[in-house]
């Protein structure tokens, strides 16, 4: 059993390294803006903490869709066929939804006023979301290449252009933020400019790579986009309702003090560290469950989603201990607001105990992917989220005065229940796949 978790985790890693390099270096790119922010004023992190609560939201609707498609693709590839000609559908779909979200987010600007933020940071909020707006195309092309790419298991160069940009973005931030040479000083502002301009220069550098790399073909197929939608839609919205379920917490407590929405974001930034390589594997094991489904290969599916499970369980479990044992020198590394670190290490100890099942829950949802059976992810984000977790945050938030702490054990709560229903459901699928391969070899 030992030598087969070891055989597997290797196929899993040779595929997940570069990813997890790429996601490491994704969200650190954030971790750039937050402490870039956090830096120039608490103010400014506030801003964009508030912000980004709600474009975030928005835009990860679009992505969501997208992330499916190195999973279609790769059962497309396990079936026999050649998926080259999916490179131009793939990145239609994602300018017609580059354009829905920008219109999206344009529409919610005069909404602002009616949120109940700080007076101050209500100016600010604005002039962010009109400038985040334009920059989902680029994100969107980026997102769509990648996974395009992805199917065909090529993930060291996409990954690499991430890291490269991580520095990219910091230069970019502190000239816009604090001010260079002709360039004024722009605060949050300067932050969204920075982001824009990375987004599209990730997405314009991964399209020609493409065209080099792969000999795409013209091609149309409407059988695709109904993949896409039936596989991604529920996908997409799984992650959608847990953005949102992170981000009402940022809005809600925002409205009491903004001090709790800046925690908010720098707790979520470090626990976003540690998630990335998780969902690195989960990435992986999409596509590698995917294959195996689309070449109706039920035991090595078995086996490398048992074995992603493992390695989720484990790096989560190494990581919660260390986070646990100093939380005031992390959160120190963002602010040196006394404040702010007061308000965020209570919140670290409940968080090590989410993240394990955080990582469980990812890596579930990358097993359902690769077999195209997304709607359970959906519906079990659903209850987990917004029929436990925020009610029962707001309880122990408002009722039990615990504040952002309250919501956060809500958060813990639910993504336990979160693994209980995937893994529940996972079980009955892998029963019925049993029960159909002794039929089809009785037969």
């Amino acid at each position: 059993m030992f030598k087969i978790f070891l055989t597997y985790s290797k196929n899993l890693f040779k595929l997940a390294l570069p990813i997890i390099m790429g996601n490491l270096g994704f969200i650190m790119i954030g971790v750039g803006d937050v402490i870039v922010a956090g830096r120039h004023s608490t103010d400014t992190l506030s801003a964009i903490s508030l912000a980004t609560a709600i474009t975030n939201c928005i835009m990860i609707f679009g992505i969501g869709i997208l992330t499916t498609i190195s999973a279609i693709l790769s059962n497309y590839r396990g079936a026999g066929k050649e998926i080259q000609k999916y490179f131009y559908p793939s990145i239609k779909f994602a300018l017609f939804l580059g354009l829905i979200s920008s219109i999206i987010v344009l529409a919610c600007i005069p909404f602002i006023d009616k949120l109940g933020f700080p007076s101050h940071l209500t100016p600010i909020i604005k002039d962010y979301f009109f400038i985040t707006a334009f920059a989902s195309f680029g994100g969107y092309l980026h997102c769509t290449a990648k996974e395009y790419l992805q199917a065909f298991e090529i993930v060291v160069f996409p990954n690499l252009l991430t890291i490269f940009c991580i520095f990219l973005n910091v230069a970019l931030n502190i000239m816009f933020v604090f001010g260079w040479w002709i360039i004024p000083e722009m605060g949050a502002i300067g932050l969204a400019i920075s982001s824009l301009l990375v987004r599209y220069f990730m997405g314009i550098v991964l399209l020609v790579y493409c065209y080099i790399k792969i000999n795409v073909k013209y091609f149309k197929d409407f059988k695709y986009f109904k993949d896409l939608i039936r596989v991604g839609l529920p996908a997409s919205l799984a992650i959608l309702i847990e953005f949102t379920g992170f981000n009402i917490i940022a809005v809600v407590m925002g409205r009491v003090d903004g001090i709790y929405a800046a925690a908010h974001n720098l707790i979520c930034t470090l626990t976003s560290v540690s998630f990335m390589i998780p969902l690195a594997i989960s990435n992986a094991c999409a596509v590698k469950v995917g294959y195996s489904n689309g070449a109706k290969d039920y035991i090595t599916l078995k086996k490398y989603a048992c074995t992603a499970l493992g390695i989720s369980i484990i790096f989560m479990f190494i990581s919660a201990i260390i986070i646990g044992l100093i939380p005031e020198f992390l959160i120190s590394m963002f602010t040196k607001d006394i404040a702010l670190i007061k308000v965020c290490v209570p919140i670290i100890y409940v968080l090590c105990a989410f993240q394990v099942f955080d990582g469980i829950q990812v890596t579930l949802s990358g097993i359902f992917k690769g077999l195209k059976k997304t709607k359970i992810v959906m519906i079990a984000n659903l209850v987990s989220y917004w029929i436990i977790s925020f009610p029962l945050g707001c309880v122990l938030a408002f009722k039990f005065n615990l504040d952002l702490l309250g919501f956060w054990i809500g958060l813990c709560i639910s993504s336990i229940i979160l693994c209980i229903i995937m893994l529940i459901y996972l079980q009955r699928e892998d029963a019925e796949k049993s029960r159909g391969k002794c039929k089809s070899d009785c037969t």
